[in-house]
């Protein structure tokens, strides 16, 4: 997670010059055509916050993103303790997943659409494409339910976690849960793959409803995790062959 963070991070050294090639309106376009003219967030936002349940919902949204920070390790812990012999793999397709969206972070920078909502493009796009001026105001509600569990805390805790705001495409969020809940399945694990499935289903939804990812982050994440499971086989003889040579390495430094 440390070595994720830090890569995560690595873009916005220089906000100034990420901000030239930053991306902000396709994500929009799309999900507003996925929405059928309206972004599912904001459709989301509306429905849950206006309803009884609402702050349950709230709750149960923030703490499946939250949980995230060790749900996929957890999920390699399992694997490496019950079916051993399938942890390299599943190691591999984890860190190959992680890798991937990290690169698509580099190369195509894009912004979320609490952000975009923040900085007024999702009402810029509605008055270009003469739309109907309905509401597509979009809150980070993590943000507001953060500050009401953790107290002065959250400051704190958020601000070590939110190093790169312009990272959401793809939503390694979704993708890592989702490569979660299929190498767990793989390793034989029927009830706990279940809930490692259940669990990304409720972190997508979270995502969206949270502001946090649109609906075509969370397609991109997916599509990210076949692109690991079928690469990884393919790299298999590189990675082993990289990792004999260091042992080789190894075995000389140690003498």
């Amino acid at each position: 997670m440390w070595a994720f963070a830090v890569s995560h991070e690595l873009p916005y050294d220089n906000p100034e010059r990420l901000r030239e090639r930053l991306r902000i309106e396709y994500p929009i376009r799309i999900d507003r055509w996925i929405g059928r003219g309206v972004l599912p967030n904001a459709r989301l936002q509306r429905i849950v916050r206006a309803g009884p349940a609402g702050s349950a919902v709230t709750k149960v949204a923030a703490w499946a993103h939250w949980i995230w920070f060790i749900q996929p390790y957890m999920a390699l812990f399992w694997i490496l303790i019950r079916k051993n012999s399938y942890f390299p793999q599943s190691a591999r397709q984890m860190a190959a997943t992680f890798n991937l969206g990290c690169t698509l972070y580099f190369i195509v920078p894009t912004a979320p659409p609490w952000w975009a909502s923040e900085n007024g493009y999702t009402r810029e796009v509605i008055e270009h494409e003469a739309l109907e001026p309905e509401s597509e105001e979009i809150k980070r509600v993590m943000v507001e339910f953060g500050e009401d569990i953790w107290g002065p805390g959250w400051t704190r805790i958020f601000g070590t976690l939110n190093g790169n705001p312009w990272a959401a495409m793809p939503s390694l969020h979704f993708a890592t849960a989702v490569m979660a809940a299929i190498l767990v399945s793989d390793a034989g694990g029927r009830v706990e793959g279940a809930i490692a499935w259940v669990y990304a289903a409720i972190l997508g939804f979270s995502l969206v409803y949270l502001g946090e990812h649109y609906v075509t982050d969370l397609i991109a994440g997916a599509g990210v995790v076949a692109l690991a499971r079928n690469a990884e086989p393919l790299a298999r003889p590189l990675v082993r062959l990289v990792n004999s040579r260091l042992r080789r390495l190894e075995a000389i430094a140690a003498g």
